[in-house]
């Protein structure tokens, strides 16, 4: 019976650490991708995949969070991946580490092994599944050196990731210190809860140099025409009841509340036949430039704390506006968020998940097959643009934002997807 202990403390890697198999940005101690490759080493595409479902079903078990709150266990698992998986495939360049692994060793051990150890690090709790899962792929593999190097390397690369993320800001207090007046937020109904998750604005990016650094101008003035324009549409298109919108109005609404956007993800690459390096480069830019969009989505959110659509059709009476009218019973076909209109986080993250894809696969052609947990229902979007035009007019006919923080919204994510690419996850020259 063949031991599967690799992952664990108790098997030792001195001899090859020893030999050097474990160098740090050593000349001469990366192969190029496929170069001296053993036929034992192979690279298996489908263990990134495997585990970034892994991950997802962990954190959805174990975090209890709200979607924007999940992208950030994501981005780590997937950057840790991603920096295991290239720091032996090469191909692209690592982010923020210089970790080098010897071409000999397995990719698939070290992805699997780095995704074991940033979940087991931050959900102790489900060590137990993980330890079970980490058996499985790794009875895929041979045994042999290959394994070993790569599961040992797959750790180093997650410890960085967690040390790199360590004092990040998440969970800390931040307080929404604005009073209560016309045009700015406050606690909406039914549960009238604070301001949740205040600490995603103020969190450290992954990508970026400073939750601000895309900040868009402010929101159109309460007695503007714009403004009296969102609010129109909103009463016409977003309420529970006596709505203009169409049944399939209502379903876009109601299917981006919750995607599972990394079975998606995972189904391109398959679909596609990806490589490792391809795929753990897909996720992770995919999962940094959405965690950075929420930042950026927060950060206006704090800094504006625009009301939602619920009071300011509520209460349209104190906007100075003529052309909007108040209907204190108005209720939004979804449940509002406890958090300020400007920016919609939905449609930042979209924003830059497009512009992150488009980059990355180098066309606007996503092919995307893309299921809501929410509803049930899967759609394919061929096109970036569909699938932007939806996510925007979504938060709309749900009434729960404004078209123009759903518009703004999505282009400043696509700002900074696109900056960051510039940046990161870059192919080798």
């Amino acid at each position: 019976m063949r031991s599967r202990r690799a992952w664990s403390a108790t098997r030792t890697v001195v001899a090859g650490l020893a030999c050097g198999v474990l160098a740090l940005a050593l000349p001469g101690a990366h192969a190029s991708a496929g170069e001296d490759r053993p036929a034992e080493a192979v690279s298996d595409a489908s263990a990134v995949v495997e585990w970034m479902r892994t991950a997802d079903a962990t954190i959805a078990a174990e975090a209890r969070t709200a979607p924007p709150e999940k992208l950030f266990w994501e981005a780590y698992v997937s950057t840790a991946v991603y920096n295991a998986v290239v720091g032996v495939e090469g191909r692209f360049t690592p982010y923020k580490w210089d970790g080098r692994a010897p071409g000999t060793a397995s990719s698939a051990a070290a992805a699997a092994a780095a995704a074991h150890q940033v979940l087991r690090h931050h959900f102790p709790g489900a060590a137990p599944r993980l330890d079970t899962a980490l058996t499985g792929t790794l009875a895929k593999i041979p045994d042999g050196e290959a394994e070993d190097q790569g599961v040992a390397f797959g750790k180093l690369a997650a410890d960085h990731i967690i040390d790199l993320r360590r004092d990040d800001g998440r969970g800390a207090s931040v307080p929404f210190p604005a009073r209560p007046r016309p045009g700015v937020w406050r606690p909406t109904p039914p549960d009238h809860a604070p301001f949740a998750s205040a600490w995603i604005g103020r969190v450290r990016p992954l990508l970026l140099d400073s939750p601000h650094q895309f900040r868009p101008g402010p929101p159109p003035a309460l007695h503007s025409a714009r403004y009296a324009r969102d609010l129109h549409e909103l009463a016409a298109y977003g309420g529970r009841t006596g709505s203009h919108r169409t049944p399939e109005q209502t379903d876009t609404a109601r299917y981006f509340t919750n995607l599972d956007l990394q079975g998606a993800l995972g189904d391109h690459a398959t679909r596609h036949g990806f490589g490792i390096a391809e795929t753990a480069r897909l996720y992770a830019a995919a999962n940094t430039a959405q965690a950075d969009a929420v930042i950026a989505a927060w950060d206006a959110k704090l800094h504006y704390g625009t009301w939602r659509p619920v009071t300011a059709i509520r209460e349209a009476d104190t906007d100075g506006n003529p052309a909007t009218r108040a209907d204190r019973h108005w209720e939004p076909l979804l449940v509002t968020p406890a958090h300020p209109d400007y920016l919609s986080g939905h449609a930042t993250m979209g924003g830059a998940l497009m512009r992150a894809l488009t980059g990355v696969l180098g066309t606007a052609r996503v092919d995307l097959r893309i299921r809501s947990t929410a509803t049930g229902a899967s759609r394919h979007y061929r096109y970036a643009h569909e699938y932007e035009r939806d996510v925007v007019d979504a938060r709309v006919w749900g009434g729960i934002h404004t078209r123009t923080a759903d518009e703004v919204g999505n282009a400043t994510g696509r700002r900074l997807a696109a900056w960051a690419l510039r940046r990161y996850f870059r192919p080798v020259p």
